[in-house]
Order: structure tokens, then C-alpha cells, then sequence
């Protein structure tokens, strides 16, 4: 509030609210955040090492998906059409959707057809996937030994 002069010796109280250092201070938060906005974005490219993470112990009976650079699928060392994938996996998995199902793609397959067949997959049921890949040869393992990569989906 302020006190204003009047015509006379009588002071008036003034109503009004002084919006100015209410407007600065919004004026320093807006560069504030124009100047912390791109900082909090991560658009560099970077090559990322390879996977470190222990070796995960396999299950008795794995169930490997292998989709080949050709875009045929294989349940095991069968070929399997797409439309028969669903029945067979049934099978395999004696109908239970919670076992999981380990996938191997060709590496020059495009990812849009990998995440295809995890839609496939997906709209069996099968929600536990995990993709295959190749680790760094450690004593003892065979050249060129798949496991179970780090990444799954659940």
C-alpha cells in the first residue's frame, strides 16, 4: 500500500499493487529455465560400451525364438510360419505365458521387424522376452557363444 498526497493535508491510502518486481522476478526464472531447458535434453551421440553383467543361469529348457536375416522364424531348430507361431508356442511352453522367451534376430535385420515379431509375441501372450546376443569371448566359452543379453522386456 501506498500513501498518497492529496489536495489538502489529508494523506489517502492507495489500493493498488506494484506488479513491477513481481514481473522481474519472472523475467530471471524465464532465462533461468530458456538457459536450463537444453542442458536437461541428451542429444549426444555416444558410442556405449558392451554388457558387463554377469552371465544369467539358463533354464533346463530354453525357448529360443530365432528370426533369420530372411525374416523366417524358428521355434528351436523348426521353422515356424507367423500364423502358427501362437499354437506352437503353446505348445512348447505347455500354455504357460509367464515362461520366458528368449530371442535371437540376425543383426542386419532392421529393428522395425524385430519389435515386429515382439508384437507378435506380445499379442500371444508372451510378455517375458529376452533378446540373445553375443558376449566377449571369456576363457573356457566356445568362439562365438550366445547367452541371454542384460536387456528384457517384462
Amino acid at each position: 500500500m501506498a500513501i498518497r498526497p492529496t489536495d489538502g493535508d489529508e494523506l489517502q491510502e492507495s489500493h493498488e499493487i506494484n506488479v513491477t518486481p513481481f514481473i522481474d522476478v519472472m523475467l530471471v526464472l524465464l532465462i533461468i529455465f530458456m538457459v536450463a531447458a537444453p542442458l536437461s535434453t541428451v542429444d549426444v551421440g555416444v558410442d556405449l560400451p558392451t554388457s558387463n553383467a554377469e552371465k544369467t543361469p539358463r533354464p533346463d529348457k530354453p525357448v529360443i525364438l530365432t528370426m533369420r536375416e530372411d525374416h523366417s522364424l524358428y521355434l528351436g531348430n523348426d521353422p515356424v510360419s507367423a500364423e502358427a507361431l501362437a499354437s506352437r508356442l503353446d505348445a512348447a511352453t505347455e500354455g504357460d505365458h509367464e515362461m520366458r522367451i528368449f530371442l535371437r534376430a540376425d543383426r542386419m535385420l532392421r529393428y522395425e521387424d524385430v519389435i515386429g515379431a515382439m508384437n507378435t509375441l506380445r499379442d500371444a501372450g508372451y510378455l517375458k522376452i529376452a533378446l540373445v546376443g553375443l558376449d566377449s569371448i571369456e576363457p573356457g566359452d566356445a568362439p562365438g557363444a550366445a547367452r541371454p543379453a542384460a536387456a528384457g522386456s517384462e
